[in-house]
């Protein structure tokens, strides 16, 4: 039987998006940060280097808070979002 990849796994749950951003990302910060684990310590891959700086999608967030704690510049403002939005697990 052939294993469920992330994405399949991701595809099952529900995003409500507040128009309200819960993490925010000092791009000055980033641009002068050489190693940019947020790239790799994200497990929906919602950061992405550009033009050496990142940039962040917070729809597909899964509210773990990796990239806050692996960011040693502490360029990530991060905070849960507002009650009712967010991700919602193993939807359907």
């Amino acid at each position: 039987m052939k294993q469920a990849s992330i994405e399949d796994k991701l595809a099952v749950n529900k995003y409500t998006i507040d128009k309200d951003v819960h993490i925010k990302i000092d791009g000055k910060i980033c641009k002068t940060c050489d190693k940019h684990y947020c790239l790799y310590a994200c497990p929906a891959h919602c950061f992405t280097l550009s033009n050496g700086g990142i940039t962040f999608s917070f729809e597909g967030c899964l509210e773990c808070g990796s990239c806050r704690i692996v960011c040693p510049n502490r360029a990530v403002d991060w905070t849960l979002p507002r009650a009712g939005f967010g991700i919602s697990y193993q939807y359907g």
